[in-house]
């Protein structure tokens, strides 16, 4: 998750320096922790020295998970404080390697809309749009909305009249203010206005554009529930027996999992996912805690942990995805079936 709280509120320099040290201990998080510490770097207006994290991740010798992304945010940084030759060449360069990740599109062509390059945000949209979503027949993928989203916002701004992704658009907006209301670029007037009747709709209308830019772009920390491979929980019970109370067996393992997460889901707790642990990581996490790893009260903080560092993976999945147990299956005919 990207921070969106204004300096005053949080000490951005000092947890993006946590996150720094994080990393330095978990370099197989690195790329998702110096991300996150960069975001706080923004924030606080360091915007030079995020840059030499976005850097330091394009430089190192290990392979990134998102390349695309880092190079998206690294011009979106730079444009801010007057590189903005830089920031084109490295846009052009995403637009030409045409990724596969939404997120760099959308970052890409938001930098492009924030310095009123419209025409050529609403082309760097529709290019990614086409690339991710056109012809796959299936509902897009909620990882594409900001796409769909972000088009039909400047698209509005320069009076385009709706196409089929306008309208799936549209209809994939979930909030109680319309995508037309929210994108009329008439709106910006009403902020003028004496009237306190408009300007409380105008409030009202913003936070719930907020709102959708948070759900879309910004999916808070998810409560995450452990899961174990069958030989990861296998070595883990034979060499920590008192675990065994809290893993039975290992489909009791995954049914629990399983139900644990819908009942999650039906009491209204939002953004749920799952991590997965391993031996070597859990006795590591247990060293830096100072404590057993044969004591059970350390299992869900190492969730937490893991989630911390950028391992959750969303649930339920994605139509059509493979279950998150491992099996091989799709989720729909694996443990989301019935």
């Amino acid at each position: 998750m990207r921070p969106d709280t204004p300096a005053e509120n949080v000490d951005h320099h000092a947890e993006a320096a946590r996150l720094e040290r994080t990393a330095a201990l978990y370099p197989e998080d690195a790329e998702a922790l110096l991300l996150r510490a960069a975001a706080h770097l923004e924030l606080a207006d360091a915007r030079p020295a995020a840059s030499t994290l976005y850097d330091r991740l394009l430089s190192s010798s290990d392979a990134l998970d998102n390349p695309h992304l880092v190079r998206a945010l690294k011009a979106s940084n730079l444009w801010e404080y007057g590189h903005e030759a830089e920031a084109r060449a490295i846009i052009d360069g995403i637009r030409t390697t045409a990724p596969r990740d939404p997120a760099a599109w959308v970052i890409a062509a938001e930098a492009l809309e924030a310095h009123d390059e419209l025409e050529a945000a609403e082309e760097t949209f529709t290019e990614g749009a086409a690339l991710l979503l056109a012809g796959t027949g299936e509902p897009p993928a909620s990882s594409t909305h900001p796409l769909l989203f972000g088009r039909h916002r400047v698209r509005r701004m320069l009076g385009r009249p709706h196409d089929d992704w306008d309208t799936l658009a549209d209809t994939l907006h979930s909030m109680p203010v319309s995508l037309d209301e929210l994108h009329d670029p008439k709106r910006v007037w009403s902020l003028g206005s004496d009237n306190p009747a408009e300007l409380e709709a105008e409030i009202s209308r913003l936070r719930a554009e907020l709102g959708a830019y948070r759900e879309a772009l910004s999916r808070p920390f998810p409560v995450a529930i452990l899961h174990w491979p069958a030989d990861e929980l296998a070595e883990l019970v034979s060499a920590y027996p008192a675990l065994s109370a809290e893993y039975p067996s290992h489909e009791e393992h995954l049914a629990t999992i399983e139900a644990s997460l819908r009942e999650l889901a039906s009491s209204g707790t939002p953004n749920l996912g799952t991590v997965t642990g391993t031996v070597p990581s859990y006795e590591a996490f247990a060293a830096s805690e100072g404590t057993s790893p044969g004591d059970p009260t350390l299992l869900p903080q190492y969730a937490t942990t893991l989630a911390a560092r950028g391992r959750a993976v969303e649930w339920p999945p994605e139509r059509g995805s493979g279950c998150w147990c491992g099996a091989g299956r799709v989720y729909g005919e694996c443990h989301g079936a019935g």
